[in-house]
């Protein structure tokens, strides 16, 4: 199930045309000069910022809103109030987004029409992960991905993978790709395990400059784990970004018949900006 924000204009035209007042959706703009320049979503105003959003102005109930798509099989997301999360900065501050899925399923919050200075931006997400999966081997889970016009990669700057020949099997974070002339790779790194039942402030970089994906966890940068054009874990071939138009949130496990064969994470203050929003906001 997907529904984009083309879609979703093109209602809002139709409803026009007959004569019903609507509030229009608006396109690529910024979140902060929307609805007249207030913040949306409780995102304080800030002329970096390309998209942002927090869940606090939206009901309890299905996780949709006028400013983001929803991209989904065998999957939901839903807006709940989470009393006491301590999970970051917000004061007073209680919903977030709860992404839920069922075995290999998919469930995004899809960020259209998304369009970088340069192809290049930061990234942040605060997420808690009920369970990562320990089976089957080299199970692999994607966070974040970010596509576009270009030679068909999909850029993974936030996932990861269930090593079975690290320690007793761990899961660790890597940035990945997808489709384009690299293959299907994740660059794992043992300095990065994916932590289950906490909140983590995930942060990430990508740089057109150099074909750079960069990543900070908690605040603390991850230097092992940037890939550029020639340093990355698919073939020996460079890795070109491509000209982004979509960013995804949310979660996707590419096995069949994992264990658990469900998964629930909740993610909150969402930001892609054209410079780093840390984690102290």
């Amino acid at each position: 199930m997907r529904y984009s924000l083309p879609a979703v204009r093109r209602v809002l035209v139709a409803v026009a045309l007959a004569g019903v007042t609507v509030v229009a959706a608006t396109g690529g703009a910024p979140a902060h000069d929307r609805h007249d320049g207030r913040p949306v979503g409780g995102c304080a105003p800030d002329p970096a910022l390309l998209f942002c959003e927090d869940f606090e102005e939206l009901p309890p109930g299905a996780g949709t809103s006028l400013r983001w798509g929803v991209d989904t099989r065998n999957g939901a997301l839903s807006v709940e109030r989470v009393r006491g999360s301590g999970h970051g900065a917000k004061r007073g501050a209680d919903r977030v987004l709860r992404v839920r899925t069922e075995g290999n399923g998919y469930a995004f919050l899809e960020v259209d029409d998304f369009s970088a200075p340069d192809n290049s931006f930061f990234g942040r997400m605060r997420v808690k992960v009920d369970d990562f999966p320990t089976a089957p081997d080299w199970a692999h889970f994607t966070l974040v991905e970010a596509t576009g016009q270009g030679d068909g990669s999909v850029v993974r700057p936030i996932g990861g993978q269930y090593v079975p020949t690290v320690g007793n099997g761990v899961q660790l974070w890597g940035i990945g790709s997808d489709g384009g002339p690299t293959g299907d790779w994740t660059d794992w790194r043992e300095s990065a395990p994916a932590e289950a039942g906490k909140w983590t402030c995930l942060e990430w970089e990508v740089d057109a400059s150099d074909n750079r994906v960069a990543v900070w966890i908690d605040g603390e940068p991850q230097p092992d784990m940037t890939v550029t054009t020639t340093r990355h874990g698919g073939n020996p071939v460079d890795f070109v970004l491509p000209a982004f138009d979509t960013v995804r949130i949310g979660w996707q496990l590419y096995q069949g018949n994992p264990t658990p064969d469900s998964y629930d994470l909740r993610l909150d203050d969402l930001a892609l900006s054209t410079k780093r929003v840390g984690c102290g906001r």
